[in-house]
């Protein structure tokens, strides 16, 4: 009894600890809410099953943002996405942005996920959650080294994506 309390314990922290964290990588990453939401919950369900393979607290983070991206790879395996007729979607109003903050959020977004994987993973880790390069290195399972380069060449291809002409397209003085 105490083990099975302990484990619920101990899971619940982690929901309550990283959801929000875990919902906001899922939304760049997928773009989409109920989507985002489903990769969630899909992984605090994996991370359930597999709780006791996690030893160190420490790396409940990294662990649960790897189940995530797994899940979300798995997604293009088992769906193949709908279509919607463009005459029957409803834009939301998106609230206190302004027109041009709106534009800017969208190019970047979309300039973002142009990106390969390779690189939007470690730009989305440091600018969504604040990584430093030694914790991406740790996530990724790459060198440290190897993170700044890509960190580097996503922002070269970004601004290389946004400035098309070499002068517009400075997103928030990104470059």
């Amino acid at each position: 009894m105490t083990n099975d309390a302990d484990r619920t314990n101990r899971f619940n922290q982690l929901a309550e600890a990283y959801s929000a964290d875990l919902y906001r990588y899922a939304m760049w990453i997928c773009g989409n809410d109920a989507l985002a939401k489903d990769l969630v919950q899909e992984t605090f369900l994996r991370a359930w099953r597999a709780l006791d393979s996690l030893n160190d607290m420490k790396a409940a983070k990294g662990w649960l943002i790897t189940i995530l991206r797994r899940e979300y790879a798995r997604t293009f395996e088992r769906k193949v996405p709908g279509f919607t007729d463009i005459e029957k979607v409803s834009i939301a109003d998106e609230g206190e942005l302004e027109p041009d903050d709106l534009k800017e959020r969208d190019l970047l977004r979309e300039g973002i996920l142009k990106l390969e994987p390779k690189y939007r993973d470690p730009l989305l880790l440091q600018a969504i959650f604040g990584h430093s390069c030694e914790e991406i290195s740790e996530q990724l399972g790459i060198s440290k080294s190897a993170v700044m380069t890509q960190l580097f060449r996503a922002r070269e291809k970004l601004k290389a994506l946004l400035q098309k002409d070499g002068v517009t397209g400075n997103v928030h003085e990104l470059f």
